[in-house]
């Protein structure tokens, strides 16, 4: 079964909030954690890998905080999971990390690369605007 990892739906979370912040403030790590029940050393680590990758800006000081990099149309759901998890995979060997024994010998996996292709399309029009 496909589905996101707890990083990943924290971090379209919090995207998802500074995306509709319309007074264009930043948000800091304590107040998206409290307003969302997120436990706030897994949040900061992962707003700060999202700082990393260029989907958010960090500012330092009392009024410092994270806002968005990007405006919320060129920030897809795609970027974000691979931000946070890496590359969208469906099996072992969609990526170049995946050995398998039957590689040779598999019907089946281009017919997957074609569903990972789509399942990252997909995810690709999606934005945070949405």
């Amino acid at each position: 079964m496909l589905r996101l990892s707890k990083k990943a739906d924290y971090a379209l979370i919090a995207l998802k909030h500074m995306a509709l912040r319309s007074d264009g403030a930043s948000s800091s790590a304590r107040e998206l954690a409290g307003l969302y029940d997120i436990p706030i050393e897994l949040l900061a680590k992962v707003l700060q890998r999202l700082v990393r990758k260029g989907l958010l800006a960090s500012q330092q000081g009392t009024r410092g905080g994270y806002h968005l990099a990007r405006t919320p149309r060129q920030i897809s759901v795609a970027d974000v999971i691979q931000a946070i998890d890496g590359p969208v995979t469906v099996t072992a060997c969609s990526t170049d990390e995946g050995a398998c024994e039957q590689y040779a010998k598999c019907n089946v996996r281009d017919p997957l690369w074609r569903v990972r292709e789509r399942i990252l399309a997909a995810l690709g029009e999606c934005t945070i605007a949405e």
